[in-house]
């Protein structure tokens, strides 16, 4: 079982499933979201996944003209994990707090959107758009 929680505590999530795959995406709407070279994920069923405390501590906002949306809590700003499809719930590595020790970075997504200054030093596979691309 994996764990994680924001920076100040109020919220928690818990996944019933082994994690594996690291995917950064490094799209302009993860930079800025992050204001970093994009976010590190894992990628989980949502069936495996639940929140533990504070769901109502958690804002979601929306970018206009798109079905993109990310999650953060109210009180710290912290990242939180999302939704953007059906199926997965996309949560940011950096919030784990157990489940993470064997982790590595498989994929890089949206390489051609990443920014100039950011080098990409891995051996994950690098992907031109989404991943499979």
């Amino acid at each position: 079982m994996a764990t994680g929680e924001c920076n100040c505590g109020a919220v928690g999530y818990e996944i019933a499933e082994e994690l594996s795959d690291v995917y950064v995406c490094h799209c302009s709407i993860c930079r800025r979201s992050t204001g970093s070279g994009g976010i590190a994920v894992v990628a989980v069923n949502k069936a495996q996944f639940r929140w533990t405390k504070g769901e109502d501590q958690i804002q979601t906002w929306h970018k206009p003209g798109h079905d993109w949306q990310t999650r953060f809590c109210k009180t710290c700003g912290s990242t939180l994990p999302g939704d953007n499809d059906d199926e997965r719930m996309y949560v940011p590595v950096g919030t784990l707090i157990e489940g993470a020790d064997n982790l590595k970075v498989a994929h890089h997504i949206w390489v051609d959107s990443k920014a100039d200054w950011e080098e990409i030093g891995d051996d994950g596979k690098q992907h031109p758009k989404a991943f499979g691309a």
